[in-house]
């Protein structure tokens, strides 16, 4: 067996070799599997220890199932799913488990599991919010949406789009958080001892949290107060234009998402096609399409392909709209020097391919 750094210790258990971190009298046990490390349990360890009951816990990496047994929770490893037991597994072939609250698609790994259980506690701390904050569940949920919920997908295997099969990507993406934290895993020609594993693992396990911790923090405090300028704006978008198809944001924020959200509260998806909105560095107007849906590359309507790729006085004389500044190529967005402007490019474009 190797040796260890004195920041671990090494305990025989059986067949499997437990590395249990520093000792500290009485302190709690977080176990999860040994060998290569995910983002899932990374991330679901590092949840568990922001909670009250497992603050202060040592985590444990083997496949013992003797050892497992009389560890306080366990992750990603032990074959069950029994929130009783604090057992938060998903590889059993039965496992179906979703999020809920309209997430249905993607089934949950360790860390999607330890967030349904604990998540609420682990957001108010970050924020110091009474768990009965009137705010805690929207946030809660839009952190699933907007982080845990791409973890759960990646260690499951669960593309973010339909392709056809045998489609190659254009592409390679090792810039993701999954992929970053397998990336502290040692490579082929390097020692992979478990006290080697173990001091990565801890690594990990603190780069996600740091990124977790990020996504709750720009939840709370940059997405959600956006939400009261986008539903002001959308009341008033028949004043606008009377086919209510065009918002001028008169404060600008991250608005698409709640674009979206708002859309299917008030039952008028796909309906509003343009947003104007004050670019806050030079404050000259934008007149942004709105596309078929988050994420998406393709807008519901573009600006017309005469203006797109036109500069000032070029697209001035295209348009017949005074004070242009640019449309870019794709026709996703345009601007003006002015707001009337802008709302003229928008109102333009809704007849205009």
């Amino acid at each position: 067996m190797a040796s260890a750094p004195l920041a671990a210790t090494t305990v025989a258990a059986g067949p499997a070799t437990l590395l249990t971190g520093l000792k500290r009298p009485m302190a709690k046990k977080i176990g999860t599997h040994s060998g290569t490390f995910h983002c899932d349990e990374a991330l679901g360890c590092w949840l568990l220890r922001r909670t009250a009951q497992f603050q202060q816990a040592e985590i444990v990496r083997t496949r013992d199932s003797e050892v497992l047994k009389d560890l306080d929770v366990v992750i990603d490893v032990g074959g069950e799913y029994d929130p009783d037991r604090l057992r938060f597994d998903h590889h059993q072939r039965s496992f179906e488990t979703k999020f809920g609250y309209g997430f249905e698609t993607t089934r949950l790994s360790s860390a999607g599991l330890v967030y349904k259980h604990f998540g609420r506690e682990v957001v108010a701390g970050l924020l110091s919010w009474p768990l009965d904050h009137p705010d805690l569940e929207k946030v809660y949920l839009e952190v699933y949406r907007n982080f845990i919920e791409a973890v759960d997908a990646v260690d499951n295997g669960v593309g973010q789009y339909d392709v056809p099969p045998g489609t190659a990507p254009r592409y390679v993406n090792n810039t993701t958080l999954s992929a970053r934290v397998g990336a502290f895993n040692p490579r082929w020609n390097e020692p992979s001892d478990d006290a080697t594993l173990y001091e990565r693992f801890l690594k990990a396990v603190e780069l996600t949290g740091v990124e977790f911790s990020s996504a709750v923090d720009w939840v709370a405090r940059g997405w959600l107060p956006g939400r009261r300028p986008v539903v002001e704006a959308l009341a008033e978008r028949h004043n606008v234009h009377p086919s209510g198809k065009i918002m001028w944001l008169k404060e600008c924020c991250p608005w698409k998402e709640h674009l979206y959200e708002l859309e299917r509260e008030g039952g008028f998806v796909g309906e509003l096609l343009f947003v104007v909105f004050q670019d806050d560095r030079d404050k000259s107007y934008r007149v942004q399409a709105v596309s078929v849906g988050p994420g998406s590359f393709e807008n519901r309507r573009s600006l017309p392909a005469a203006w797109r790729g036109l500069r000032d006085d070029a697209l001035s004389a295209a348009s017949g709209i005074p004070a242009c500044v640019f449309v870019h190529a794709s026709g996703f967005i345009g601007g003006n020097k002015t707001l009337e402007g802008a709302l003229e490019m928008a109102k333009r474009s809704l007849e205009l391919e």
